[in-house]
């Protein structure tokens, strides 16, 4: 075995035996090539950059309603909250009657999550996924997670939620503070200002055939769910940029429609000119009182022109500083996540990827209405953690920045997620999960021997995009047993919805930990992680059927796909049991 192989295998494994209590997320490969294929592949690996990762049930609600004269104290099933609010103005709304502001409940989805789709498609096409494929803000955007009703008054309601159980892969306790983000506007009810959109198209000879299908499918689908008083304006780029269509409106539909079906994909890829001809427009356009974005389809992937990913970044941060956001849409298979991934998230967009042909109506029909509409700018979550914890990790967002006691959550925008309920996908979409909302989860480690309840406290900041008004709210969670106290059987949950957050952190660390253990050549100890997680996921739906999470029923075929995949590894070694996980019967 290498030396690299040892050095690997013992972080992961002092990993599993505790130090990382909720999840394990071993440290990525420096330089790790690029895909791992089924049966006779040569053990390259699939789907990832080399880029490695820069960042770290049964009791109601415990959040008060917000008030904005003084904080409310209450105390539900022995988990006491404190939650207050202060708001500068009256409350303003995106919605379009005045009776949305408090008859929804929607989750909200955070700017710059990758789509969770590559992962999926390289499993099903018998391939192992790079770490690098499987983002844990995109990840956890697939879950619908039913939080309880908004009622801070306000156009977005922060909730702190608390778990405590032994993880699902070494059974060592886990803590966890699950932080959940809704809005009262409802989805059907969403008024936006006027829109003018700028689609940004890559045309070169990677998008020819299926990808090229599906991007005509896609926009077509889109122009049906635009505006009367939308704009639309069409760039393509190959060797070079193309203005094809200038501010067309839905008068002109016919015309865009046969723009589009006349597209022919051949020559090399000027990235870097597409987005900037694509940006330059999107500017000319730019007007008191609408919204201005551009949508960037293409496999990121740049062979002419400025091919340097970070002046890519640079130019998107420049003109996302003038109010023009970016979405990307990634396509073709010479996929490129990091360069997709940075856009969207410097410009407040979202990134998502077509694997299949139900995508296209997912992403451009359900996730066009609420992804190019921000409900929250300048999102600000401040955590501070009591004495008799440690913050181990925190998961789910790109914008943390802090240390074991504490620090700051950065998120540039928050859009209304499309899912209304965690028992149904999308409507009409069969098994389409895009647009559940996700979660940000806070990895906590007790401290045996201090005698406190304390657990955490959270404030939150946000401006509003319509009316520029800073709002504010503040949540304090408290624990029912001290740090490092012995835990019930079943755990311990302050609401039904952070078990599911539970059980959806322990799949992405499987996958996560599954993915690196491959990397480094044992597929058996990758066998032994997810075939432990595959049993106590197991235990886990069978308590709940026949009314299982549809969510997590849909992750756990990924992990038997991952496991079959395994299996068919040209390179096998011993399997390697962790330590038996909790739950015990």
């Amino acid at each position: 075995m290498s030396t690299r192989l040892v050095v690997h295998h013992l972080v992961a494994w002092i990993l599993l035996a505790g130090l990382s209590s909720c999840a394990v997320n071993p440290v990525p490969t420096p330089g790790a090539p690029a895909s791992l294929g089924g049966g006779g592949a040569t053990g390259e690996f699939a789907g990832g950059d080399a880029k490695g990762a820069d960042r770290t049930a049964k009791s109601p609600d415990a959040t008060a309603g917000s008030d904005t004269s003084a904080a409310a104290d209450t105390a539900v099933a022995s988990f006491d909250m404190t939650t207050g609010a202060e708001d500068a103005s009256a409350s303003e709304t995106l919605a379009s009657d005045p009776d949305a502001a408090t008859a929804g409940n929607t989750g909200l989805t955070q700017a710059g999550a990758q789509d969770f789709g590559l992962f999926r498609q390289l499993l099903e096409s018998g391939k192992i996924p790079s770490p690098n494929a499987l983002d844990d803000l995109g990840f956890f955007a697939e879950h619908k997670l039913d939080y309880p009703d908004p009622k801070c008054g306000q156009d977005m309601c922060m909730h702190a939620l608390l778990g405590i159980m032994g993880n699902m892969i070494t059974g060592s306790t886990c803590t966890l503070v699950q932080i959940g983000l809704n809005t009262p506007i409802q989805v059907d009810k969403l008024k936006r200002p006027p829109l003018d959109m700028v689609i940004a198209l890559d045309v070169s000879g990677s998008m020819q055939g299926q990808p090229m299908q599906y991007v005509q499918q896609g926009l077509q689908q889109m122009l049906d769910h635009l505006q009367k008083d939308d704009l639309v304006s069409l760039v393509t780029f190959a060797d070079g940029p193309t203005l094809v269509l200038q501010s067309k409106g839905l008068t002109d539909k016919a015309a865009i429609e046969k723009a589009i079906l006349q597209l022919q994909a051949k020559g090399q890829t000027d990235l870097f000119g597409g987005l900037f001809q694509a940006l330059q427009v999107a500017s000319k356009m730019q007007k008191p009182g609408r919204q201005t974005r551009v949508v960037l389809l293409s496999d990121g992937s740049a062979t002419v022109g400025l091919t340097n990913p970070a002046k890519l970044v640079s130019l998107a941060t420049a003109y996302a500083k003038q109010g023009i956001g970016i979405t990307t849409i990634g396509v073709g298979k010479g996929f490129e996540i990091p360069v997709l991934r940075d856009l969207a998230e410097v410009g407040a967009g979202n990134f998502y990827f077509l694997d299949k042909l139900a995508a296209v109506k997912e992403v451009f029909t359900e996730e066009v209405e609420t992804f190019l509409v921000p409900v929250a700018l300048d999102v600000q979550i401040d955590v501070q953690v009591a004495d008799g914890y440690l913050l181990g990790g925190v998961y789910g967002t790109h914008g943390w920045k802090g240390g074991s006691a504490g620090g700051k959550i950065s998120i540039a925008s928050l859009f209304v997620a499309g899912r209304t309920a965690a028992t149904d996908p999308l409507p009409g979409m069969g098994e389409g999960r895009r647009g559940g909302g996700g979660a940000i989860l806070l990895e906590l480690v007790g401290v045996p021997g201090i005698q406190q309840k304390g657990v955490t406290k959270l404030a939150l900041s946000w401006t509003h995009p319509l009316t520029k008004v800073v709002h504010k709210q503040a949540v304090q969670v408290d624990g029912p047993i001290a740090p490092g106290a012995q835990i019930p059987d079943g755990g311990v949950f302050s609401h039904p919805t952070v078990e599911k957050g539970f059980v959806m952190l322990n799949l992405y660390a499987g996958f996560q930990l599954a993915c690196q253990l491959a990397l480094d050549g044992d597929t058996g100890a990758a066998r032994g992680v997810l075939e432990a997680l595959q049993g106590e996921v197991g235990k886990w739906l069978n308590k709940y059927a026949p009314k299982s999470d549809p969510d997590i029923v849909d992750d756990n075929k990924y992990v038997s796909l991952f496991i079959a995949n395994l299996k068919q590894a040209a390179n096998q070694t011993p399997i390697s049991k962790p330590p038996e996980p909790w739950p015990k019967d």
